[in-house]
């Protein structure tokens, strides 16, 4: 069976931005304000794994504190300074440095706390019956065939 590719290649930085700043229901998604994710595996219909090209101007985050119960994710600085925020404290990552969160691991966000902008690339795996938790926060997210589903810790839905 042979499949036709409606894009070959691309200048990450230019690809289009997601549509949807963020997942997250209200009061979160506000705090994912000057993040742009551009989902680069999407453009290539890649199923196993997700690929994406973040920008984090100064002070914004890449997410809430979270871990994933079975996806894996990595991130790779491509420019400027990234603090990475993890259950042990924080790590500095530079261009070239990068970083790997096993399902069930550590905790962990991003931030710019520079004064320059900072692009990074994440990949995480796209197996089904994700769910992630946020331990400083009052969040669940499920995975479905319909996307994620947010509730609060207690069940109710946001």
């Amino acid at each position: 069976m042979s499949q036709t590719l409606a894009v070959v290649a691309v200048q990450a930085d230019e690809a289009p931005a997601r549509t949807k700043p963020s997942n997250y229901p209200e009061p979160f998604a506000s705090l994912m304000d000057g993040r742009i994710k551009r989902p680069l595996g999407d453009l290539f219909a890649l199923q196993s794994f997700g690929v994406n090209h973040v920008t984090l101007p100064p002070g914004a985050v890449s997410a809430l504190h979270h871990r994933h119960t079975v996806q894996d994710e990595f991130v790779m600085v491509l420019t400027g300074e990234i603090t990475l925020v993890h259950d042990g404290g924080e790590t500095t990552l530079l261009p070239g440095m990068c970083a790997g969160f096993v399902h069930g691991g550590t905790a962990h966000h991003l931030v710019n706390s520079s004064g320059e902008v900072a692009t990074y690339l994440e990949v995480g795996d796209r197996q089904a019956g994700d769910s992630v938790t946020y331990p400083r926060d009052d969040l669940v997210a499920v995975r479905s065939d319909a996307g994620w589903q947010f509730t609060h810790k207690d069940g109710r839905p946001y």
